[in-house]
């Protein structure tokens, strides 16, 4: 969804007595709150996504009988939004990455420390509220613990491997598309920015999906398609 569809829910949402914090078009976690009440408050699934049937609760049905932009992979949208996104140079920090690491109450002050995890656990965190965590998020490689195993397709989760493959460096992020040889990967601590880089596919140690995320098998595949036609970054 877009910051003016957002606002839409936010202001609906405050009109009918759930407040989602500030009208600012972010999905917050006040926000996902506010839909999860809403949603009981009408009998529907509590999982915090505007799906089809939430959204035609909170605004009627639409004229066309059809929904056309909804919400769908809420954790993806949020690391969309952060894109460029970066670590401050020199001992300053960027208090939106510190930030981060507070809503999920984490010990994290400096980010010089590696936050590729800290950047996933936040997409999901504040758009999933339900969603299980990873014990210890910030390495990596715990990502492999998270949600279901799932084919890589737009929104999963991918882990890979650093260094030695048997080692225990990893480095994890948001598929957004493929070529042949490598996955482009949205994600944090990315050359220090929030950013689509490239990484080779004989890296990928394994594609995790939300529990309570909407069903994979519904959403885009990536077979036959490059989501990201630029050159992007590699690593």
């Amino acid at each position: 969804m877009f910051p003016s569809d957002w606002k839409k829910i936010q202001k609906r949402l405050m009109k009918l007595g759930f407040n989602p914090g500030p009208v600012d078009g972010i999905r917050g976690k006040m926000t996902s709150n506010a839909i999860r009440r809403f949603q009981q408050s009408v009998g529907l699934l509590a999982d915090g996504i505007v799906g089809p049937m939430t959204y035609a609760a909170l605004f009627g049905p639409p004229a066309t009988g059809q929904v056309h932009r909804f919400d769908r992979m809420p954790w993806f949208d949020e690391a969309n939004r952060l894109t460029g996104t970066k670590e401050i140079p020199g001992p300053m920090s960027n208090p939106q990455i510190l930030k981060m690491a507070e809503d999920l109450d984490i010990d994290y002050d400096n980010d010089d420390i590696p936050w590729c995890g800290l950047f996933v656990g936040h997409c999901v965190g504040s758009t999933l509220g339900e969603e299980p965590l990873p014990a210890n998020l910030l390495g990596a490689r715990q990502w492999l613990k998270f949600g279901e195993p799932v084919s890589p397709q737009i929104g999963a989760i991918l882990v890979f491997w650093r260094g030695k493959k048997d080692g225990w460096k990893g480095h994890v992020a948001f598929c957004a598309g493929e070529d042949k040889k490598r996955y482009y990967c949205l994600g944090g601590n990315q050359s220090n920015t929030v950013n689509v880089t490239k990484i080779s596919k004989s890296r990928l140690l394994g594609a995790r999906w939300p529990l309570t995320g909407p069903d994979p098998a519904g959403l885009t595949s990536l077979e036959g398609i490059v989501a990201i036609d630029g050159d992007g970054n590699e690593e």
